[in-house]
């Protein structure tokens, strides 16, 4: 679809106000929003209309709405600028009943995936073997996304070495003179050490079904 760049905008500020107010904006609020006059947007929505990018309704003042082509431009646009800033996101469409079923009802979300695992801080990732962290949701085959760091404080997850190399997924306990690294699995005792070397504090967890 051929549009101009005041066009682009138009469609776009026209579309993150539905998607936050669930409703269309006047063309007074699009001409205050974007610097120019009332006539002005008015003679772009015309224009917009014949490229069949939007509809209107006669005499009603938020009656503007985008088309599916323009929609789905609109989010592929976004979803790449997102991946090249580094940012993901997808669509959250609801609840999933684990326990009884649920009414199904979609929602018009999206979950910033790069906010949940906190890639800005992300590191480095480490696949899991074993099972001492199966309390925290944490299973055997699963990634952990790992900011590097020397530190930590209590109740973090950490990347532990000890025993002069071994590396350890713990939860991390200065008690005194000593540190507990403590497995989230109770058929396992805790590890307990003068010192350790940190590597890392975990941000994310991912697993793959496939």
């Amino acid at each position: 679809m051929n549009l101009t760049a005041k066009q682009l905008e138009i469609v776009r500020f026209i579309w993150k106000y539905r998607k936050t107010r669930g409703i269309s904006p006047t063309l007074s609020e699009i001409a205050s929003v974007l610097g120019v006059s009332k006539i002005t947007v008015h003679e772009h929505v015309s224009i917009l209309e014949r490229k069949k990018a939007l509809t209107k309704e006669k005499y009603q003042s938020r009656s503007l709405n985008l088309t599916p082509e323009v929609i789905e431009l609109l989010e592929e646009t976004e979803r790449q600028q997102k991946q090249e800033q580094g940012e993901y996101s997808l669509p959250l469409l609801g609840y999933i009943a684990a326990g009884q079923p649920i009414e199904a009802l979609e929602q018009a979300e999206e979950v910033d995936l790069s906010d949940m695992v906190n890639i800005a801080r992300s590191s480095y990732v480490l696949r899991v073997k074993g099972e001492s962290m199966i309390d925290e949701g944490i299973r055997d085959g699963d990634y952990v996304i790992v900011e590097r760091r020397a530190t930590a404080r209590n109740g973090e997850m950490v990347v532990a070495i000890v025993d002069g190399g071994d590396a350890t997924l713990k939860k991390f306990y200065r008690e005194g003179d000593r540190i507990r690294l403590q497995p989230a699995n109770e058929a396992m005792e805790p590890i307990w050490v003068a010192s350790c070397e940190v590597r890392g504090v975990v941000v994310g967890v991912m697993r793959r079904y496939t």
